[in-house]
């Protein structure tokens, strides 16, 4: 019967290396443990040990009868004498004992007959005495117990490297169908005791596998995902990764589409300083909005919602576009529309154009606002011109932006300026589910003296009411109470629409979501799960974003590789001439995409772009505000300052040659020359002298006669007398074993190892 070699090493109690070794010796191919094993092979290999004729049976007491002899018919067709059968030996392990190793007689006679193993009676209890005491002799205690452990052979137990070894094959069963796998859902972040509780194992068992690994870890050390994979795989199992603590415990309903039904669209307002945008939505909404801002600037995030005959619209009115983009940074996406405003006496200004790349970087549609087209020197043409350099071209020149030139301060062509926001939301049919636990986005957060916290909240799924459970970031509460913008109290909240809640336990940040949770319990530990990896710097969601040291880790997988640069600098001319020459090493085979670039220092919103859009920050002859570099920390964005363009794009090359796949080459690390050739039984074993370099263990070697290459392979083995070694180094003398090499005494052997070397960008 065919059995896996690891089976049949279990069956005579011997390690796997020596059954494979074995193997080797008799001329048998069998690569892994795993592999099958024929009857002849199991047969040579029994032969070869000396159990041809051991079989394992019943201890019996009496001696087989002794053969008969066929009396001979005729003298030309005689039977030939049958010979004595071998008595059938029984053979009784003790601990220590191995199978195929006869521990009294080496060489048993074949007539040879054993005695009946003795008969032990019963120990006799005199009537009225006690039972023998547990753990006594004849009693069943824990030494009774201890010793019928210690007389069970003891099965092999399989390391960690030989589990992952065995991983290709271990989800394949005897028949070669694939195992159905064990499979659990895990978080990033998870311990080794979670892990080990979703294993159904103890934590023990991972600790010494993690050892086994080289990996020193704790009961509650969190795991790398990799990591954990790998542990779950060696026990059968199939991960789920969830993105977020917590995440798989909401329960997240699935949407339906008879469910879903039309929303109002979500619409920000942006532009440079002083263009209007707070006064148009002020003229929208016909309150004095502007008027309570300190210097008619807005000063924080306000949420409004305008009612239309044709439907609602809600407005976020940010301060520029900062808001907008820390929301897409936590993985936010709240905005559907961007209006842009554009004063048309002042034309398009830095701020405006980095509007203009935030919302082109999100894929956000975009409309244009002309504002201040009443003011004798305003020039709406120049404006179109001057959005139109940067793609955004109007419809009545052939492009695809809708443009709408509008007057705040004297009312003008408001109405056309919402119907063209409903069109567009029209066209992007905007849908959500109303009649399911309530999800978004915080919006906004602060820490009333008289009311606790007050939070911004955008709903986006679902219907918000007064006494859920709400769980936003590492934050969570029950709704107390909530107002809407013109600070009405209301009970609930349906999608699309900003509310003020009150009830949390602390303030949230900007962009977090917040889901609804049936048990405040539940929402307590998921708050408590995030706050604690947050702590240990290892929350779960948070970006790691690439560098010019990281960016071939970071890239993802695909054919066309693709690196974001943000590119400041002092003067105009500076950040063209290094733009154009960042845009000039795009190849094929890597994609450089500027996405935004201005002149002046590297400030707060320039690090939250490249957060959000995972880009790098290049600067010349620039400085970095206070402000931005503590965002930078904090959002682990790299940013490089040079002073002279060509060191930019050199190191910009270089980084992009990282994100091609390595090339591998033959690094030459030692040669050294055979002296002396002995046979041992496991193979030629090469004495040799180490010219130059060194002879490692894990190289692969060349083994030229002459100019003539006769063999290229790993090496098997790497001696110093007795010992096996990692590495030798220059006039000391090794034995190395190859397998398959026809060595010769002068050959000289080249050992080489392979490097991954980056491909340059142009080939």
């Amino acid at each position: 019967m065919n059995k896996r070699l690891f089976e049949f090493a279990k069956e005579l109690n011997l390690p796997s290396k020596d059954i494979l070794d074995r193997c080797k010796k008799l001329g048998f191919v069998v690569p892994s443990q795993l592999t099958l094993v024929d009857d002849a092979i199991q047969s040579a290999i029994r032969k070869d040990l000396g159990l041809a004729d051991l079989v394992s049976v019943t201890p019996v007491a009496t001696a087989p009868p002794p053969p008969t002899k066929t009396p001979a018919t005729t003298a030309t067709a005689a039977a030939p004498t049958a010979r004595p059968a071998a008595p059938k030996i029984t053979t009784t392990l003790r601990p220590g004992m191995k199978l195929g190793a006869p521990q009294y007689n080496q060489n048993p006679s074949p007539t040879a007959t054993y005695p009946a193993p003795k008969t032990i009676a019963p120990r006799k209890v005199p009537v009225g005495a006690k039972p023998p005491m547990p753990g006594k002799s004849g009693g069943h205690g824990m030494a009774a117990r201890k010793k019928n452990v210690a007389a069970a052979p003891a099965k092999p137990e399989l390391s960690m490297e030989e589990k992952l070894k065995a991983l290709e094959h271990a989800n394949v069963d005897e028949s070669g169908e694939k195992k159905v796998l064990t499979k659990i859902k895990i978080s990033e972040g998870i311990t080794v005791s979670e892990l080990a509780q979703k294993l159904n194992v103890k934590p023990g068992v991972l600790i010494k596998e993690l050892f086994d690994l080289k990996i020193l870890a704790t009961i509650n050390q969190r795991l790398d995902m990799t990591v954990a994979e790998t542990l779950a795989g060696a026990h059968d199992a199939e991960v789920e990764v969830v993105p977020l603590f917590g995440t798989e415990m909401l329960q997240e309903e699935a949407e339906d589409p008879t469910t879903l039904v039309s929303r109002p669209p979500v619409v920000t307002i942006m532009g440079h300083v002083d263009h209007g945008k707070t006064l148009l939505l002020d003229a929208i909404r016909k309150t004095k909005v502007a008027e309570g801002e300190a210097g008619g600037i807005t000063q924080h995030i306000g949420a409004y919602q305008v009612k239309h005959e044709k439907g609602l619209i809600t407005f976020l009115d940010t301060p520029g576009h900062e808001a907008f983009t820390l929301m897409r940074a936590r993985g936010a996406k709240a905005t559907d529309i961007v209006v842009l405003v554009v004063a048309a006496d002042d034309g398009v200004m830095p701020q405006t154009l980095e509007a203009i790349d935030h919302a082109k970087e999100a894929k956000v549609p975009i409309i244009v606002a002309i504002n201040k087209i009443d003011k004798p020197e305003a020039n709406p043409d120049r404006v179109k011109t001057q959005v139109a350099e940067r793609g955004l071209v109007p419809e009545e020149w052939g492009g695809q932006t809708i443009f709408v030139e509008v007057s705040a301060k004297k009312r003008l062509n408001l109405e056309k300026l919402l119907e063209m926001i409903l069109l567009q939301a029209e066209v992007l049919e905007l849908k959500a589910n109303p009649n399911r636990t309530a999800k978004g986005v915080v919006l906004e957060a602060r820490l009333d003296k008289g009311r606790g916290t007050v939070a911004t909240l955008l709903v986006e799924k679902g219907t918000l009411k007064v006494g859920d459970n709400l769980l936003a970031g590492n934050t969570y509460g029950r709704v107390k109470a909530m107002q809407d913008d013109l600070a009405h109290l209301v009970k609930s909240a349906g999608p699309a629409t900003p509310v003020e809640v009150l009830g949390l336990n602390d303030v949230p940040q900007a962009g977090d979501v917040f889901y609804v949770v049936e048990d405040a319990k539940l929402a307590r530990e998921i708050s408590s799960r995030r706050a604690e990896a947050q702590k240990d710097n290892r929350l779960v969601g948070a970006m790691k974003h690439i560098t010019l040291d990281n960016l071939f880790e970071q890239i993802k997988e695909g054919q066309i590789k693709e690196l974001k640069v943000i590119v400041k600098g002092d003067v105009q001319g500076s950040v063209e001439a290094l733009r154009q020459s960042l845009e000039k090493l795009s190849t094929e085979k890597v994609i450089l995409k500027v996405i935004h670039s201005g002149t002046g220092n590297i400030v707060n919103s320039d690090i939250l772009l490249a957060s959000a859009s995972n880009a790098i920050v290049v600067g010349f002859n620039v400085k970095m505000d206070s402000n931005g570099k503590a965002t930078a920390e904090k959002e682990d964005v790299d940013v490089r300052v040079y002073k002279i363009i060509y060191d930019a794009v050199e190191d910009v090359r270089k980084a992009m040659e990282g994100l091609l796949e390595p090339v591998y080459r033959q690094a030459v690390i030692g040669r050294a020359e055979v002296r002396q050739l002995f046979s041992t039984p496991k193979g030629v074993i090469a004495g040799s002298m180490v010219l130059s370099g060194k002879i490692t263990s894990k190289c692969k070697v060349k083994v030229y006669r002459g100019e003539e290459m006769v063999y290229e392979g790993p090496l098997t083995s790497l001696r110093r007398f007795k010992d096996d070694v990692k590495e030798v180094a220059t006039n000391y003398e090794c034995g190395i074993g190859v397998d398959g090499a026809d060595l010769k005494e002068g050959d000289q052997i080249e050992a080489y190892v392979l490097e991954a070397v980056a491909q340059k960008l142009i080939d």
